[in-house]
């Protein structure tokens, strides 16, 4: 990879002659590992060196790599199947070797088979027990972990900080290439019952992806299947020897094979019930002791969300360490799919793990809310150090798509590369970016036809500072309009972060309850002549900065200064509907309002610092997160136009319930003092007709509940596709039809001091609940359609709307 120094001659110098220091010498064993009867290459097997905790395993073709310093060893390859061959080494220089294994054909007593005996039973019993059995001899653990992440589609890719963009259009027939490589070491911890971190020692990848992305180390990824603990795609699943093993799996014994003098057994497995969620495929388990020591499986198409995956392939051996106890030596992970035919992909990711420190007494204080580190000299780490490590050889494959990769990215891409008309933002640079084509026109009943312009900066280096400026001009109302908005972000970690915001345009009301994006009223305004939006000008700017003060607690402070004005309908073009008028645009209070505002967050979720940001990640567990701001006007002590205060507070949560299922709460409280402008009220999350939005209320229109004293809760409970898999109806239980309930509550209230400030305001009586309103519905989906239909009813204060049908979607 091609790669700028900017060091001085004689620190180069310095550098070369000192790296023997760093680094003690340290010789390359290569090899490769073969059949000594078919000369087949034995993918995977294993290499250790005897004596010690190093070892590793060849890759797909066979080829293997160890690195030790100068000495004496001995090396000992095996592989299930073969007889394992020791051979001893005097290393003083690089060498290349070539072990050949003989199969081993175990000879058995003859027995007699009894009907209605499945001696696979009984092996498995015993797995499961010694499986207990290992759990009680660790209470903690370290291991050193070499991940390769390799990405495979069709076509080059681009990525930006954490996303990859992938062209697509056309059906996709093409084969597979690697289009991404990514590489790390890492350390890992585990100490009983659930503490785990792990540290990204160093880390590469190819030119295409930025390093931000390379997180996967191969504690994070990996399944071990030692425990109960399986997931895959969000879903728990059991292992093979799991304590449920038995009630949830078929097994069968296909055959008896031979490893270093011991019997082993290879059992087929799958789900009793196809339908239901699993694995299935070989395991194997050494006679006697009952370990497991290897596994190449996969996931069936119950667990295979929307379908999108044709191949989703495990494969893991094991090893005894200290006191016998048996641990991960590699994992390797092979995935492919096809997205509606459009995108083909593929992902493997291949780990090795070694150096394994059993019950050497890990101190619980080691642990925090860190459990992944990207070390600040990750990044930095160059072939010296790459070169003293236990890696996977590249293969052929990986080798050329490194230089091709490479290649491609030393080619400047132009805006021309970049652009697309169907883009809301297009890329100028690694930097800067501007409007896309579908971004370049809006339209609203106030401005009426608008243009709008925006640029995009976002430092790529250093990632601290960003902003843009967007511009935009109604035909119908002739005003320029215009918003600057900048953030810089301080700390190692970026956890501190200060906005301002210089404005003068039109804003939309309530946009804080806003579920919908911008091309929507566009679309129904021109089309079906309605609006579902109100709007204001606002002039104005505003001041924050929050940060992190421990943890688990971020603080932050505010300053606003604006002026409102109220907005009219200025335009009443429609392409079609052209009889029907516009509603009348909904009038705030003209006032300049200058506030001071506080606000808190209180997380519990682990976090990962990857390097440049430190990011919150549930890991498939529970979680809640409390939040609050408090607003403050004031007539003397900021001149502001009004006195009042506003208090809210927030609680979202998701909690996991039986199999893939969960449910969602989310509460808002809000209590203001005092005389609270039209425009800083709060609006209850409504709907368009016949659209619905997660967390809204269904059965309540856009805007038409709005108060300053409010409680409200939303509730939802996802049983994906589990719901129809127990009732095991023939039809739906094996087509992944989601299910969804929803049910929202709220009891809102409009101040004696609020009302009378806004009385000449309401358009129509305000709607309150000063008794609770309820709303539930249930939604279903197929997993493969990103929408849902739902169906929503009013459990009281009946009129217009008692029941709604809906239709759910992001694209809206």
């Amino acid at each position: 990879m091609k790669t700028v120094y900017k060091y001085f001659i004689s620190l180069v110098i310095l550098q070369l002659f000192s790296a023997g220091f760093l680094f003690p010498q340290v010789f390359s064993l290569k090899g490769t590992i073969a059949s000594a009867k078919s000369g087949e290459a034995l993918s995977f097997a294993n290499v250790r060196v005897l004596e010690t905790t190093t070892g590793t395993a060849a890759n797909i073709e066979g080829v293997f790599e160890l690195k030790l310093q100068k000495g004496n060893y001995k090396i000992i390859a095996s592989f299930i199947g073969y007889k394992s061959d020791t051979i001893k080494i005097a290393l003083n220089r690089n060498m290349n070797i070539n072990i050949k294994l003989s199969p081993v054909e175990l000879k058995l007593k003859e027995i007699t088979v009894l009907p209605k005996k499945n001696r696979a039973i009984k092996i498995i019993r015993k797995a499961i027990e010694r499986k207990n059995e290992r759990e009680k001899l660790i209470k903690d653990y370290s291991f050193s972990a070499y991940t390769k992440g390799l990405i495979k589609t069709t076509r080059d890719i681009t990525t930006g900080d954490n996303s990859i963009n992938l062209d697509i259009g056309k059906m996709d027939t093409a084969q597979l290439k690697i289009s991404g490589l990514l590489e790390n070491q890492s350390r890992g911890y585990f100490l009983k019952p659930k503490f785990y971190k792990e540290e990204i020692i160093a880390r590469k990848q190819s030119a295409n992806f930025p390093p931000t992305i390379n997180v996967l180390t191969g504690g994070r990824v990996i399944q071990n299947f030692y425990t109960d603990d399986i997931q895959f795609f969000g879903r728990e699943l059991s292992s093979p020897i799991s304590s449920n093993a038995l009630n949830f799996y078929y097994f069968n014994l296909e055959d008896s094979l031979a490893m270093d003098n011991q019997k082993v057994y290879q059992i087929y497995f799958e789900p009793d019930d196809k339908t239901d969620a699993g694995f299935y495929g070989k395991i194997f388990i050494t006679d006697k002791s009952y370990d497991l020591i290897k596994l190449d499986i996969n996931l069936n198409s119950a667990a295979n969300p929307g379908g999108f995956f044709s191949k989703v392939n495990i494969y893991q051996q094991f090893l005894p360490f200290a006191n016998n106890i048996y641990m991960p030596i590699d994992y390797r992970l092979f995935v492919e799919g096809n997205f509606f035919g459009l995108i083909k992909f593929g992902f493997e990711l291949n780990s090795i793990m070694q150096d394994y420190n059993i019950n050497s007494g890990i101190a619980e204080d080691y642990f925090d809310m860190v459990i992944l580190k990207v070390l600040p000299d990750a990044d930095k780490k160059d072939s010296t150090f790459w070169n003293n490590i236990q890696t996977i050889p590249n293969t052929d494959n990986e080798m050329n798509a490194y230089k091709r990769i490479d290649s491609l990215e030393s080619i400047p891409r132009t805006f021309a590369d970049n652009f697309s008309f169907f883009a809301f933002r297009n890329s100028i640079d690694d930097n800067w970016s501007m409007s896309g084509p579908l971004s370049f026109y809006s339209f609203n009943p106030v401005e009426g036809h608008g243009v709008n312009f925006s640029v995009f900066y976002n430092d790529k280096t250093e990632k601290r500072l960003s902003f843009n400026n967007d511009l935009s001009y109604g035909f119908n109302d002739k005003k320029f309009k215009w918003n600057f908005a900048s953030r810089y972000l301080f700390g190692e970690y970026r956890t501190v972060k200060t906005s301002v915001n210089v404005f003068d345009n039109l804003k939309i009301l309530f946009q804080d309850s806003d579920e919908y994006n911008s091309l929507t009223s566009t679309l129904t305004a021109l089309f079906g002549h309605y609006d579902f939006r109100n709007y204001y000008y606002s002039k104005g700017f505003s001041l924050n900065i929050s940060g992190e003060v421990f943890p688990i607690l971020e603080l932050g402070i505010g300053y606003s200064n604006s002026t409102d004005k109220i907005a009219v309908v200025n335009s009443e073009f429609s392409i079609f509907n052209r009889r029907k008028k516009f509603a009348v645009n909904q009038p705030i209070f003209n006032s300049t309002i200058r506030t001071a505002t506080f606000n808190w967050q209180i997380d519990f979720r682990n976090f990962i610092e990857d390097g440049y940001f430190r990011r919150r990640i549930s890991q498939g567990k529970s979680s809640v997160i409390f939040s609050g701001d408090f607003t403050f006007s004031d007539k003397k002590l900021l001149s502001s136009g009004l006195d009042f205060n506003i208090n809210q507070f927030n609680i979202n949560s998701n909690i996991n319930s039986f199999r893939s299922t969960s449910f969602q709460i989310n509460m808002n409280f809000v209590n203001s003092n005092k005389s609270i402008p039209f425009q800083m009220m709060n609006a209850l999350p409504g709907n368009i007709q016949s659209v619905g939005k997660d967390f809204t209320f269904r059965t309540l229109k856009y805007s038409e509940v709005v108060s300053d004293r409010v409680a409200a809760m939303g509730f939802q409970y996802n049983f994906n596709d589990e719901f129809f898999k127990l009732l095991q109806v023939p039809f739906l239980k094996d087509k992944q039809i989601l299910l969804s309930i929803h049910f929202n509550a709220a009891l809102t209230d409009i101040s004696t001091d609020t009302y009378l400030l806004n009385k000449n305001l309401f358009l129509k009586s305000p709607v309150e609940f000063h008794k609770p309103f309820y709303e539930i519905g249930f939604g279903v989906g197929q997993m493969m359609f990103p929408l849902k239909l739902e169906f929503t009813w009013k459990l009281n204060h009946f009129g217009k709307n008692n029941f709604v049908f809906g239709i759910n979607s992001f694209v809206f």
